[in-house]
């Protein structure tokens, strides 16, 4: 089961890089950066984008869910789509 906390957690420092911000902690921001970095990355080209696009859809339904599983289901498909950032973030910042 994954949470908010720990999708921020995991994944903050690497969207901020890329959304040229600094690490959040609220959700609602975090999407926010996410969103960023998915329009940076395609402008930059870097494959996998299309995830990070993804993911802002299924963490702004996690955010809207009033059901536990649906919104254990959105975040941990978020998690999935968020899982190589680290390295589009490595290839972005040697591009910029």
């Amino acid at each position: 089961m994954t949470s908010t906390a720990e999708i921020i957690e995991r994944y903050a420092d690497d969207i901020a890089a890329v959304a040229a911000e600094a690490p959040v902690t609220d959700l609602d921001t975090f999407i926010d950066h996410v969103d960023t970095a998915a329009r940076q990355l395609e402008i930059a080209g870097i494959n996998g984008h299309e995830d990070i696009e993804s993911a802002v859809g299924y963490l702004s339904d996690a955010r809207n869910s009033d059901d536990d599983a649906a919104r254990t289901a959105f975040l941990n498909r978020a998690d999935e789509l968020l899982k190589f950032i680290w390295d589009m973030a490595d290839e972005y910042s040697d591009m910029v």
